[in-house]
């Protein structure tokens, strides 16, 4: 904590008659401390965590706090104010406030350090003697741990005259008393009973205070009450699981969290009240009380035996249908993608090494001369071709998984390669996918004898739904998807002149829209399935090839932008943008994933625009691939590699101009000059506001 804070980020008179006023006055503390690099960057990260959930809390306290790339180190500044300021607490305003920084990528002891203090907040000796502190240099060392609450509150009482000795008295017989009150529930009366026990998860968005914040409150809570509390903080500096012989004698749950908590199957069949983290901190005797009301009554959640899928522990428990369903979708696809990576490469390799007839060579079992290219390549071909026939059985698989967690594996897999066998490729494995975890989901609906339960997973269900959902797939269902699928293909394969164009437009602008997420999966998923046969054909390759040219532009045009209109962008946009470089050439979208978060609605029309171009002029110069991954490294693999590069730059140029004439449109504030100028930054220093972004 010694390098954290120091007597130049305390301010014992702040001013300030707002949180964003508190925030800006203990940042520019930060900066002249060479703490923060980018006042208004850092500022604008705090109020992103503000806007989540207030940070004001009972008993006059406030902690802005989040975690920013703008920070070089972890800081913290502390300012108290005569007039109070409004950080959303319940019981009024704030007169202590700590802003807290810490880099985004803070190390484990840094931020337990900070977890800490959080845990401080709680402590009323700690806080009266904050009150009564009279100079900077000791509010630094009681925050530090240099000096303790009682020497602190002494030293103020030595120091001060008049008021001050008064000021300082009455918060130090305050703590006396408060000390007095929470000793008196530590000696309760010798029972034989014992003593009621609860477990407790606390977790926040950012993990550095309220996580901690509510653990302490709960425990001193409990103290009082008589009760046992074991808390598992889930913050950013990681989290330690209770043991479980701790959850299995524990007699009640309570979670405290605003992100989904992991794990929490651990605690299912026990009585649990689940409420914000914020409600942890403010009324921890109620929740106590609360839990031990529904032990009483017997309510019970659900048991260990249905605990929450994979999607469900992932998100929010209150989704609606549509987004389960694409979360499930997702999870088939991001299961996938790792063997269509890797039997993708394998198989352009072979093509490289062993030539375009490497397909038809014999299996490299009956004929393997080590000393020959072709059969180096041959072997690199048919390792990939296998790895390939793991797409749609991967894909149905961890559909179901997604849907119904183990259970859903075996029929789900079994379907996915009835749907290989039967041609009805991709669309048949997401139709497998669904079935075989609906037809799980149902049966664990059934009210089973207790004498059965132990063999429904590993006999029961399996048996059951692959003999349901395998029915349902070569007799009902299978033949008209594969039907359909036939048709898709011969249609794409029959696309000539301006169609392709636009079927490569199309895809372009998919790949484009969210920069990796659904939509450009789903856009993907579809360029690979084609390509997923021994033998594609020319259309497959060639919307390959337009999916992979366009999702390479976004973080390439950004790249490019950051370096020929660097003014525009950042100081940490101008540093992703070195990285974007790599990423774009490489096939990764997400690297532009930083700048869209920062600025959406200038970034992503302005990559969507550009990767229309691009797959367009794809499709119009018939480049092909094979590989379903790679960006420039698999360059000799492409059909018409130099038109192929050519669509690529014509995309990236029409995204950088775009991007460049969009943000040179915004317009800064009145007498602040150009975001990422010399005279801006020094401005933001001054106070001056940035410019207003969409």
């Amino acid at each position: 904590m010694s390098e954290m804070i120091t007597a130049d980020l305390v301010d014992l008179d702040l001013s300030a008659e707002s949180k964003e006023a508190a925030a800006r006055a203990l940042a520019e503390r930060m900066v002249a401390k060479g703490r923060v690099t980018d006042l208004e960057g850092f500022l604008a990260d705090v109020a992103a965590r503000e806007a989540q959930m207030p940070t004001g809390l009972d008993g006059g306290i406030g902690i802005p706090h989040c975690r920013s790339e703008h920070v070089t180190e972890p800081t913290l500044a502390f300012g108290r104010s005569p007039a109070g300021i409004d950080f959303g607490a319940a019981d009024g305003p704030a007169d202590l406030i700590f802003l807290i920084a810490a880099p985004a990528g803070a190390d484990d002891a840094h931020l337990t350090i900070l977890s800490s203090l959080a845990r401080q907040l709680m402590n009323a000796e700690f806080t009266d003697a904050l009150r009564a502190v009279s100079d900077a240099e000791t509010a630094a060392a009681l925050v530090r741990g240099d000096v303790t609450p009682a020497d602190a509150a002494e030293g103020a009482a030595a120091s001060g005259a008049g008021a001050d000795k008064d000021t300082a008295a009455a918060p130090a017989a305050a703590s006396v008393g408060a000390a007095a009150g929470s000793t008196a529930p530590e000696t309760p009366e010798p029972s034989d009973e014992r003593p009621f026990r609860i477990v407790a998860v606390t977790s926040c968005p950012t993990g550095i205070a309220h996580t901690y914040m509510a653990a302490e409150s709960l425990e001193n809570a409990g103290r009082e009450a008589g009760v046992e509390v074991a808390v598992e903080t889930q913050g950013s500096a990681g989290f330690t699981r209770l043991d479980p012989a701790v959850i299995a004698a524990a007699d009640g749950v309570v979670f405290a969290h605003d992100v989904p908590v992991r794990e929490k199957d651990r605690f299912a069949g026990k009585p649990t009240v689940d409420v914000g983290v914020k409600a942890g901190i403010n009324r921890p005797a109620e929740l106590i009380s609360e839990v031990r009301a529904k032990a009483e009554r017997g309510e019970r959640t659900a048991p260990a035996g249905a605990a929450a899928t994979p999607v469900d522990r992932a998100g929010d428990s209150t989704e609606g249908y549509g987004t389960k369903l694409r979360k499930w979708l997702m999870s088939g696809v991001s299961y996938m993608v790792p063997f269509v990576a890797a039997g993708g490469l394998l198989i352009a390799l072979g093509f490289a090494i062993g030539g375009w007839t490497v397909n038809k060579a014999p299996s490299v079992m009956d004929h393997f001369v080590w000393t020959q290219s072709d059969s180096w390549g041959a072997l690199l071909f048919q390792i990939g071709g296998m790895a390939f026939n793991f797409l749609i059985p991967v894909l149905a698989g961890y559909i179901a998984y997604g849907m119904a967690d183990r259970p859903g594996l075996v029929p789900g897999f079994v379907g996915g390669a009835i749907s290989l066998s039967i041609n009805a490729g991709f669309l048949g494995g997401l139709a497998a996918g669904l079935i075989a975890g609906g037809v799980v989901l149902a049966i664990q609906r059934v009210n089973i004898p207790a004498a059965m339960r132990g063999i429904m997973p590993v006999v029961v269900i399996p048996l059951i739904s692959s003999a349901v959902v395998g029915f349902l797939m070569f007799v009902v269902i299978g033949k008209p998807i594969a039907a359909a699928q036939k048709g898709m293909t011969d249609w794409l394969s029959g696309l000539t002149g301006t169609n392709a164009v636009l079927l490569g437009a199309l895809l372009g602008l998919m790949m484009c829209f969210d920069l990796g997420g659904p939509v450009n999966k789903v856009a993907y998923t579809f360029a690979t399935a084609g390509i997923a046969v021994a033998a594609p054909g020319d259309s497959a390759m060639k919307i390959m090839a337009a999916v992979m040219a366009a999702g390479m532009v976004p973080p390439l045009a950004m790249a490019l932008a950051t370096t020929v209109r660097g003014r525009l962008f950042t100081p940490a946009e101008r540093e992703n943008g070195k990285a974007a470089w790599v990423l774009g050439a490489s096939f990764i979208t997400e690297g532009a994933i930083p700048f869209a978060a920062a600025d959406p609605l200038r970034v992503i029309p302005s990559a969507m625009a550009g990767g229309a171009v691009t797959g367009a002029l794809s499709m119009m110069f018939g480049a092909t691939l094979r590989a379903p991954h790679g960006g420039v490294f698999v360059v000799p693999l492409i059909g018409n590699p130099f038109l192929y590069l050519l669509a690529i730059a014509a995309g990236v140029c029409v995204s950088t101009a775009l991007v460049v004439v969009l943000k040179g449109m915004r317009k800064p504030a009145q007498g602040t000059p150009a975001a990422g100028s010399a005279e801006g930054a020094a401005a933001g220093e001054k106070g001056s506001e940035q410019p207003v972004a969409a």
